[in-house]
């Protein structure tokens, strides 16, 4: 049975790991020792996805560089305390070999820099099966479509047999801007309205359930 897709590109935050709550800390953590108001936890996680410039000025506006250089390292440094025990969530190491096993080409698009995208695959166990992945400080932040763009480039797919499968409005908006289909999955970082507001083909409150819908529809 030929397989429907040419490309299912993941986002890795809150779609395949389960670091919301550790990203969403080390930005709150982060924001009060430089002495930024600190967000809510709405707030912290509504950023998720963007590159963390494009992240810290949609919270605080253009803050200046200096600024911003701190919050970074305060950043850097909470998130870092958690980042080699961040867990895969249930069911995704079997759902990705099975894929591969199909012969399906999967990549990864993330609003994470290279460093720290190669430590997440390392630590993971699964960053073998991924012939291609993108990263914020190699392309344009989410939503602008480069990322997908550059994937379908380099594998030579299609926008009508690509799959983009995300947790948050920018993975499924930069779908959009690229034409190409999305799955939501809202066990991460943003609330269900916002992801419909994208018109996903579907939406799955379980990774179980999306492993399902793709072992079915791939």
């Amino acid at each position: 049975m030929q397989n429907n897709y040419d490309l299912i590109i993941f986002d890795w935050d809150g779609t395949l790991a389960n670091s919301t709550q550790l990203i969403v800390d080390a930005i709150r953590q982060g924001s009060a020792d430089v002495g930024l108001p600190e967000p809510s936890q709405t707030a912290a996680s509504g950023i998720i996805g963007l590159g963390f410039r494009e992240a810290v000025y949609d919270l605080f506006g253009r803050i200046p560089d200096d600024l911003l250089a701190q919050l970074t390292a305060r950043y850097t440094h909470y998130y870092g305390l958690g980042e080699d025990n961040i867990p895969l969530f249930e069911g995704v190491a079997e759902t990705i070999a099975h894929l591969t096993a199909k012969s399906v080409p999967l990549a990864v698009a993330t609003g994470k820099g290279r460093r720290g995208l190669n430590k997440a695959l390392a630590n993971s166990g699964i960053g073998h099966h991924f012939i291609a992945t993108r990263c914020v400080d190699e392309c344009q932040s989410k939503p602008h479509p480069q990322m997908i763009l550059d994937l379908m480039d380099e594998v030579a797919a299609s926008p009508e047999r690509t799959l983009m499968i995300g947790d948050t409005s920018f993975d499924l908006q930069m779908a959009q801007n690229a034409k190409v289909a999305s799955l939501a999955v809202t066990y991460g970082a943003h609330p269900v309205e916002r992801l419909l507001a994208h018109a996903p083909l579907a939406h799955f409150d379980q990774f179980a359930h999306l492993s399902d819908w793709l072992k079915a529809n791939v």
